[in-house]
């Protein structure tokens, strides 16, 4: 056995994560900056080139809305399906929504409405600690003025995760700021109708669960809608009579 006195330089620590929660372990593995470090909009502008968000505008993934819910909270829409997560890096993100933040974003309190709505974890996920990374580098200021973070349509998967890894990967003063909202008729609670603007693919999602809401907990009942066909008497080959010989079934 060697000695313990240069134990302290060999120490180490592993941190293992589950390669199918949604978790980005990029961060874990570079350097972070301290905890109390943070974007300030006013002595941080960014560089002309930073400033060149045309094509990420374009997508509509991020944007301010004109209405507010009904506590007065200004709206940033956040539509997950059209976030190109397999083309923009974290950096690039972070600088995207400081700049969003700092030359959009009225003084006052704001909410968030996030859509989940058909999500793909490979395609439009950023990872949890990426989100986490930028939220806990915003100034404090506009920490404190984010009161609710609106949920709408979030899957099993999504449940699980925030469930038993949020309070861990979210700062508690965001964790207990999420709100999840399954149909959007129980968004009209804390949002007046118009107040922002809703995808028409998010609507005909919103239709689908209401129709089967089986399809919130990952399960399909009917996925080739099976029970929508007409019967047919020959149906896999079988007659009034029995089954057809296996000639004429080739």
């Amino acid at each position: 056995m060697g000695s313990s006195s240069n134990s302290s330089k060999d120490d180490f620590s592993v941190l293992v994560l589950a390669s199918d929660l949604g978790v980005d372990a990029r961060p874990f593995l570079t350097h972070q900056e301290p905890e109390d470090s943070w974007y300030d909009c006013a002595s941080d502008p960014p560089s002309s080139e930073e400033q060149d968000f045309a094509h990420l505008d374009s997508l509509q993934f991020l944007r301010l809305e004109s209405g507010s819910d009904k506590l007065g909270n200004r709206i940033f829409r956040i539509v997950g399906k059209y976030f190109p997560a397999l083309v923009i890096s974290a950096e690039r993100l972070k600088k995207y929504v400081f700049n969003k933040i700092c030359t959009e974003l009225p003084e006052g309190p704001f909410c968030i409405v996030y859509m989940h709505s058909t999500v793909q974890k490979e395609d439009n996920n950023p990872g949890l600690i990426i989100l986490r990374w930028i939220y806990e580098e915003l100034p404090p200021d506009h920490k404190d003025r984010l009161q609710a973070v609106y949920f709408v349509h979030p899957g099993l998967r999504s449940r699980l995760v925030l469930a038993t890894l949020g309070r861990f990967f979210l700062s508690g003063g965001l964790y207990w700021k999420v709100k999840y909202v399954s149909r959007l008729q129980y968004l009209w609670d804390d949002i007046k109708k118009g107040e922002l603007e809703i995808p028409e693919f998010v609507q005909k999602h919103d239709e689908i669960l209401e129709h089967r809401p089986l399809t919130d907990y990952g399960i399909e009942p009917d996925p080739l809608h099976f029970s929508q066909m007409p019967p047919s008497a020959y149906s896999l080959g079988r007659h009034d009579t029995g089954w057809t010989s296996r000639q004429y079934m080739s």
